[in-house]
């Protein structure tokens, strides 16, 4: 089935923006008058009314600070308080904004005259202005009754230019409903058409390269509308063809770099870091570890004798027999020629032995064919070592040392390194070279 015809996601996403401007356009002409309107009224409402609610806000304010004045010289018993407060009164009832005022005016006018009166009389007598508390508290109610007066005046004058711009706001919220609605639709046609050719693409897309692998199928794509999301999925595809190849040259490579060409085995670079890790978590953890030198006997002999195929033929065998011998937790490497070094986990000296015992009964026993069909037998020799207390270079050289003791013994025996360095004759052991 051919793929259907795809088209460009900046062109096609280009055409519905212009959609969109122009819808959004549209809404905006037709919330424009009723704006106008809004701001129109806010701006009376700002230059004009609220300065007047400001005016009629401090007159309260005023009258009220009269009232509390006027308790204060009567709650006093100090004749230099009931000045000091006479005082503020005078200053209050000649405020600009009570004298602007004629209804505050005269109320003030007439509170400043009673409470003078008050205070001239405590000066002879302090017990005259509790005679005058009753006629005090009828002018204090009218001051309050003054301050509601005022309060409501101020919110009156808002209340019609706030009616004219609620009248303006609601017509301009019909209008934005509808035109919200309007864009609403073509949002969620806008949504459909993004999630259909773009956002579901990418999801799949991104699922594909959170799983993508080596060892996984190639991943197939369902085909799509738009050229950028199709060039991104042949992409992936090259990708992962690209990933297969990658991964068949790090397996190639890793065993070059870490096997042994002919036997299979770690190479010794490998064998020295994987048993120096190994080592180190025997003991920290003091767990038993165990490392070995094996050489197999005579076999020069044998290359000398069979050529070197033959020795090639033998070291492969070997190399098996250890494989199908040990633990698959032991590290095994062919150190050199026809030397190899083991380490052995978990276990001490005393079980390693047995283990290395049979490993050289198998080997005494095994016959490797060659191509002409003669048969060849070889032995080996072992030397063990105890490797959890010291690092892994002196724990080889002590298993070496025992391999040269095996040799020396006659070969074809597994020889426990002992703790000391091996003495002859009053000297150290200072063999360097394999004995065959």
């Amino acid at each position: 089935m051919p793929a259907p015809k795809a088209i460009q996601a900046g062109r096609a996403f280009a055409l519905l923006a212009a959609l969109f401007l122009f819808a959004f356009g549209l809404a905006v002409v037709l919330l424009a008058l009723d704006q106008q309107r809004v701001v129109d009224a806010t701006s009376r409402l700002q230059d004009q009314t609220v300065p007047e609610i400001i005016r009629f806000q401090r007159l309260a304010r005023n009258l009220e600070q009269l009232r509390q004045e006027g308790e204060r010289i009567f709650a006093v018993s100090s004749q230099a308080s009931r000045q000091q407060s006479m005082f503020v009164v005078t200053l209050i009832a000649s405020h600009p904004s009570i004298l602007e005022h004629p209804g505050a005016a005269r109320l003030a006018r007439e509170t400043e005259q009673f409470l003078s009166d008050v205070v001239r009389q405590a000066g002879t007598d302090d017990r005259r202005p509790a005679t005058r508390y009753d006629e005090w508290q009828r002018i204090a109610a009218r001051l309050g009754m003054q301050v509601d007066d005022v309060s409501v005046q101020g919110i009156n004058l808002a209340n019609t230019d706030l009616n004219v711009a609620t009248t303006a706001m609601r017509l301009a919220r019909y209008k934005l409903m509808t035109a919200l609605v309007l864009v609403g639709v073509f949002l969620i046609v806008f949504m459909v058409l993004v999630r259909r050719h773009l956002i579901y693409p990418l999801q799949r897309i991104n699922q594909v390269l959170s799983t993508l692998s080596a060892d996984r199928p190639a991943p197939e794509f369902s085909p799509s509308t738009m050229l950028e999301i199709r060039a991104v999925e042949d992409s992936v595809r090259e990708h992962h063809a690209l990933l297969i190849q990658n991964d068949e040259t790090r397996q190639v490579l890793e065993k070059l770099a870490n096997k042994d060409g002919l036997t299979g085995l770690m190479n010794r670079r490998h064998f020295m870091q994987s048993a120096e890790v190994e080592l180190q978590r025997a003991q920290r953890y003091r767990r038993p570890v165990t490392v070995a030198m094996a050489d197999l006997d005579l076999f020069k002999k044998l290359n000398d004798t069979y050529g070197h195929a033959a020795g090639d033929a033998m070291l492969r065998a070997f190399a098996d027999l250890v494989r199908d011998t040990l633990r698959q937790s032991d590290f095994v490497c062919r150190y050199g020629g026809e030397e190899f070094a083991f380490l052995f986990p978990e276990i001490g000296p005393a079980e390693t032995e047995k283990l290395a015992e049979r490993l050289r009964a198998r080997c005494d026993a095994m016959e490797v064919p060659l191509p002409d069909g003669r048969l060849v037998k070889a032995t080996v020799s072992i030397g063990l070592a105890d490797a959890s207390e010291c690092p892994i270079e002196i724990a080889l050289k002590r298993a070496d040392e025992a391999l040269y003791e095996a040799k020396r013994l006659g070969r074809n025996r597994v020889v426990l390194s002992s703790p000391a360095v091996p003495e002859i004759d009053g000297e150290p052991d200072t063999l360097t070279g394999n004995l065959f």
